[in-house]
């Protein structure tokens, strides 16, 4: 399919969500912006493989999970800060109540398992439907409900918290902690 003005338009509507989702997964936001490039850039090298007619947003999605994924396995193996001396020196103190709240509710996001933590944030956070989301992450739709569901149960357990009406500094945490995937 060759590049439209409309399909360009749509990716470029998408990089938002993917910026979201790319500093979701990494937790960082220069190493966001970069999956972020290398997904449009991959995604634009192949776009006569994207279909007319199916979902761009997951296709878009897919990629950058797929490339967050395979630069994880690269930099697994990387020794950075062993002793967190460097990571020690970024930690500042939270000025308000729901600047703390939200960083509880990232740290608890992390000890997330990474499938749960991607389910969750692709249907809790990115408004992405259970059938998408499962597209994206290349499983049943019954796996990524299970992992939905888990990630849920784990995250409230590790805030204390009942349901999203306890906790939440904005929609965007209190939609991941209690929302509903289409």
């Amino acid at each position: 399919m060759p590049l439209t003005d409309s399909l360009r338009d749509d990716i470029l509507a998408a990089v938002p969500s993917l910026r979201a989702f790319a500093i979701s997964l990494s937790g960082n936001g220069d190493r966001a912006d970069d999956l972020v490039q290398e997904t449009l850039l991959r995604a634009l090298a192949n776009i006569d493989s994207f279909q007319v007619g199916s979902n761009l947003p997951a296709w878009l999605f897919t990629i950058l999970r797929n490339l967050f994924r395979s630069d994880y396995r690269k930099r697994r193996r990387e020794v950075e800060d062993a002793d967190g001396s460097y990571a020690k020196t970024l930690k500042t103190q939270p000025a308000q109540n729901a600047h703390l709240e939200f960083e509880e509710f990232r740290a608890a996001l992390e000890k997330l398992p990474q499938d749960q933590r991607e389910a969750l944030i692709l249907v809790g956070a990115s408004g992405f439907s259970y059938e998408d989301a499962a597209t994206i992450c290349g499983c049943a739709v019954g796996t990524i409900k299970s992992r939905v569901n888990r990630a849920r149960s784990k995250l409230s357990a590790l805030l204390y918290v009942d349901g999203a009406e306890d906790f939440g500094p904005d929609d965007t945490v209190r939609a991941v902690i209690g929302g509903s995937g289409g």
